[in-house]
């Protein structure tokens, strides 16, 4: 047993003594990194504060509850629609030009799902519609924003993320926010 101890050392100590001499690794080129470009301002970071404080000043709420909405007893008919979502309050905001006429309690993606930040466009709407992913589920009033399913629609409400990375909102919501967009209709989702 001393032997193999002895053996063991003797091993030991050659391969440290190759790992001093061996030579270092070569060191990587330092590459610069080109400078930030600004973006054009647009809907910068922060819209769904200005949202809020515009659901405030209009519909004098500073919250809904799970499976509410406030809709404007008038739209103006000029202006673009746009929806500005805010995945930490779990609202959705609807504008027609610069004016909100709605907002609504959503559910978002539950843990493990996402439902994706950032800028997109509505690019497909269908009064009723059946999930291909998760057992033809109903999606009413769907409107897609990307190309793996994620859709703004009709659904089941409870004041958290419960989904698998759809927006689903109150019907009557679902509804109206459909009968306002269009294809190309420009989406923010901040959180």
């Amino acid at each position: 047993m001393h032997k193999l101890i002895k053996g063991l050392a003797v091993v030991s100590a050659a391969l440290l003594a190759g790992c001093e001499t061996a030579p270092p690794p070569p060191v990587a080129p330092v590459i610069a990194q080109p400078e930030p470009q600004p973006v054009p301002y647009r809907w910068t970071n922060g819209f769904s504060e200005k949202a809020h404080k515009a659901m405030v000043d209009t519909f004098g709420r500073a919250w809904l509850t799970p499976g509410n909405y406030v809709w404007a007893e008038s739209v103006p008919k000029e202006g673009d629609p746009k929806i500005v979502v805010d995945l930490v309050t779990q609202t959705a905001y609807a504008y027609r030009g610069d004016v909100l006429v709605g907002a609504a309690s959503i559910s978002s993606a539950k843990t493990g799902m996402v439902t994706p930040l950032g800028f997109w466009k509505i690019q497909e709407k269908r009064p009723m519609y059946r999930s291909k992913k998760y057992g033809n589920a109903p999606m009413p009033f769907m409107q897609r924003i990307d190309e793996y399913g994620i859709a703004f629609h009709g659904g089941n409400n409870p004041g958290y993320p419960a989904s698998h990375g759809c927006i689903r909102m109150p019907m009557k919501f679902a509804e109206k926010l459909y009968g306002l967009t269009k294809l190309g209709t420009e989406v923010v989702i901040e959180g």
